[in-house]
């Protein structure tokens, strides 16, 4: 039986820092890019469809209508204790998280993931805090990294929102049609393509139309899987329109119809004529933490939802890391060794740790043993840190 103690005494003898197994997601809507490192054959599971997610210390369930019964929740890489680190912050929530801060955040409040898709995730929105409450979930606003190291694939583009026209005018009801018939994805062309560039990304909040494209994506994102599929024709297949009212509720659904949909959208951001300049994420310096071996940068910020880092530690070199709270990290090249654990990019059992609270907040050492930079990407919760930079709204 898992208990308090227990959780207490791994974290203890892990000297604060817990490693992780990786958490696969399948889809049944889109087939994997085959870049995140599964052999062939791996990447799909019959009925389920393919793994295309892999979600870094997640605490809640990938939202299947067919899936495992613990999709998308990490556990901990201890002996041969079976043990998520959703249970584990259950029980000891204030050792993993911190005594004041556990006493407003039950959980993590964020869920980190990197996606690779083979086509472009169909046009979608994630409801809004008022909307997601009516079938008790949470919102989910979101934001992308597109890193490097890794073919861009055939549509390196991500749609999105819709033309600031139809926001203006206040035409919603021209994507009504596309809705209702369910037989084509061509409701895209009411909306916006940007390029993805790597090492930046964008920010997104709940409630805004997008369809990412087809690069591979550090997601960091508020702690949900709810949504609501707005394109129907997906990678040449029809997909099951139950993905559209996935998130609505059934009374709803009957009262309204598609028309539902058309009311949870966020549509002064989605129509916003300079999306672009507003949510366009490049990597900002952290002079604060700049160091001789190494510098990071902030490359989740613009809220206070959630926030990120990544870590460039220069080859043979050693960097000394404090934070302000709770945090994981995912190891996305070069290899080293983080404060008495060794890590290494690519290999799925040494590429993900969490930091408690106490480890986090007190000097750590992180060497970089190759002769490549080792860099890493740091993901916090919640009003962990409220030093973040804002982009200054157009």
């Amino acid at each position: 039986m898992t208990t308090k103690k227990l959780i207490e005494k791994i974290v203890e003898k892990e000297n604060g820092i817990l490693r992780l197994k990786p958490a696969w997601v399948a889809r049944d809507f889109l087939p994997s890019g085959n870049r995140l490192g599964l052999k062939e054959g791996e990447n799909y599971i019959k009925e389920r469809g393919w793994i295309g997610e892999r979600w870094l210390a997640s605490t809640i369930k990938a939202d299947n209508f067919k899936g495992s019964a613990n999709e998308g929740l990490s556990f901990i890489n201890f002996s041969n204790q079976d043990l998520t680190l959703k249970e584990s912050i259950e029980l000891a929530g204030d050792i993993i998280m911190g005594k004041d801060y556990y006493k407003n955040h039950k959980t993590l409040g964020r869920l980190a993931k990197i996606y690779d898709f083979v086509d472009r995730l169909p046009f979608h929105y994630h409801q809004m805090k008022r909307d997601a409450k009516l079938v008790g979930k949470n919102s989910k606003e979101e934001a992308y990294y597109f890193p490097e190291g890794f073919e861009f694939g055939a549509h390196p583009e991500t749609f999105f929102g819709v033309h600031p026209y139809i926001t203006e005018q206040k035409k919603y009801d021209v994507l009504l049609p596309y809705l209702i018939d369910w037989n084509s994805d061509l409701i895209l062309k009411y909306s916006r393509a940007f390029l993805n560039v790597k090492d930046e990304g964008f920010h997104l909040p709940s409630g805004v139309l997008h369809a990412p494209g087809t690069t591979v994506t550090i997601e960091l994102q508020e702690e949900s899987d709810v949504f609501a599929m707005t394109q129907a024709l997906v990678a040449g297949k029809i997909i099951s329109k139950e993905l559209l009212f996935k998130d609505i509720r059934k009374q709803d659904r009957k009262k309204y119809g598609e028309k539902i949909i058309l009311d949870q959208i966020n549509w002064e951001t989605s129509g916003d004529p300079f999306f672009y300049e507003n949510r366009h994420l490049i990597p900002k310096l952290i002079y604060e933490t700049k160091q001789e071996d190494g510098e990071e940068y902030w490359i989740y910020y613009n809220t206070t939802k959630f926030s990120g880092k990544k870590l460039v530690i220069k080859p043979k070199k050693t960097y000394k890391s404090i934070d302000n709270g709770v945090y994981n990290i995912f190891v996305l090249k070069g290899k080293g060794n983080f404060d008495g654990k060794y890590i290494e990019a690519g290999n799925f059992y040494y590429d993900e740790l969490l930091i408690t609270y106490e480890k986090a907040i007190r000097p750590l050492f992180i060497k970089n043993e190759g002769n490549e930079p080792l860099i890493i990407i740091k993901f916090f919760g919640p009003e962990i840190n409220n030093n973040i930079p804002y982009i200054e709204i157009k």
